[in-house]
């Protein structure tokens, strides 16, 4: 007889007490039910969250990982026409590059970026959260962004050399790639790309991009932790009880991350150009950009978040802003919804091995 799993027993790091929810036994977040003064004790170990994150997140990335290489190609080989389409540019890459070199190109150093960057984030917005609504008592919406943005502070630091060797890498594809010369570099593999940057551009290359990665990721994270905890809210309300199926739980987490994903695409679009950017970045239609003096010269010499926006309207218009909108939409949906589901899960398994106290 088969039977519906739902995640009624899987416990969310932290839940602190609404008096506006309706009265539903063992709610998600709590290992047991209580008052609020029992929270944190309840709460899973830091730990744990840190080990279930870094799991998520590294699941997470690994699934979508071949259409985040699409969205990288749209954003970089912005003339290149065979990119413009998230299909075909998908198909393509497959077809002439392959599964492994074209479109998993950069999944090295995104998968060692991944597992640390996404413990140091559920550490950081486990800890600050909880701190922030147990202790400070501030408004569950406010700690929840401010939390987002703490952590993703905190991922910052293992996240962008991992992002700028990625990036480089999803544009170029295999060493002496025929079909994106011109991009600027022919790496041989992953060390052979760090002994070049370092030697050619210095170690500070390897954070190129760093403070419009933080404009990206802070509202990003921000939004859509805001939104997953709302929306889950919202159907726990709907369901009348903390038992949502998978399927529900997967909707909460895919329509957070895509909403947050799709409303900060135009700053994924400067990050990715400004970390991938070299003259030749547009490949064979570099002598097109250089008569038309467009914004990815204009990033060249022009770092400012802001001035670069304004210059990718002024030549691209809004389809430059939200290039590889279509990709950035599934990609963050879906890499959020199997994180925040395996992050769930992994805690329920780490609460039989680390015990279910606290770690304050």
């Amino acid at each position: 007889m088969s039977h519906s799993y739902t995640t009624s027993a899987i416990p969310t790091p932290f839940q602190p007490h609404r008096d506006h929810l309706p009265p539903h036994n063992d709610p998600i977040g709590s290992i047991g039910s209580g008052s609020a003064g029992d929270d944190v004790e309840s709460a899973s170990p830091l730990l744990s969250c840190m080990l279930a994150g870094g799991f998520g997140g590294a699941i997470g990335d690994s699934a979508m990982h071949s259409l985040d290489t699409v969205k990288t190609r749209q954003q970089g080989l912005l003339f290149n026409p065979k990119y413009n389409s998230m299909v075909p540019a998908y198909t393509t890459i497959l077809k002439e590059e392959g599964l492994l070199r074209g479109l998993y190109g950069g999944y090295t150093p995104a998968i060692l970026g991944s597992f640390p960057s996404t413990a140091a984030f559920f550490g950081t917005y486990e800890m600050t959260k909880r701190i922030m609504i147990n202790d400070l008592h501030i408004n569950d919406t406010v700690a929840y962004l401010a939390a987002g943005i703490l952590g993703d502070l905190a991922l910052s630091i293992f996240y962008v050399p991992s992002e700028v060797l990625k990036t480089r890498l999803q544009l170029q594809g295999r060493h002496n790639n025929p079909y994106t010369k011109g991009c600027g570099y022919n790496y041989q593999g992953l060390r052979d790309a760090v002994r070049s940057i370092v030697r050619t551009e210095g170690v500070s290359a390897l954070t190129f991009g760093y403070k419009e990665t933080l404009f990206r990721d802070l509202p990003f994270s921000a939004l859509q932790l805001a939104f997953y905890e709302k929306f889950r809210m919202w159907a726990i309300e709907y369901n009348g009880n903390s038992d949502l199926s998978v399927p529900a739980e997967l909707l909460t987490g895919a329509s957070a991350g895509g909403l947050a994903g799709t409303l900060t695409t135009p700053l994924d679009v400067i990050k990715t150009r400004i970390q991938t950017a070299t003259l030749d970045t547009a490949g064979l239609h570099h002598d097109r950009i250089q008569k038309q003096k467009s914004s990815t010269v204009t990033l060249l010499g022009r770092f400012s978040t802001f001035n670069a926006l304004s210059s990718i309207y002024r030549n691209e218009g809004v389809f430059g802003l939200f290039s590889g909108v279509g990709p950035r939409f599934i990609w963050t949906g879906v890499q959020s919804s199997i994180m925040l589901l395996l992050y769930q899960v992994a805690l329920k398994k780490l609460g039989g091995a680390f015990g279910d106290r606290a770690l304050e």
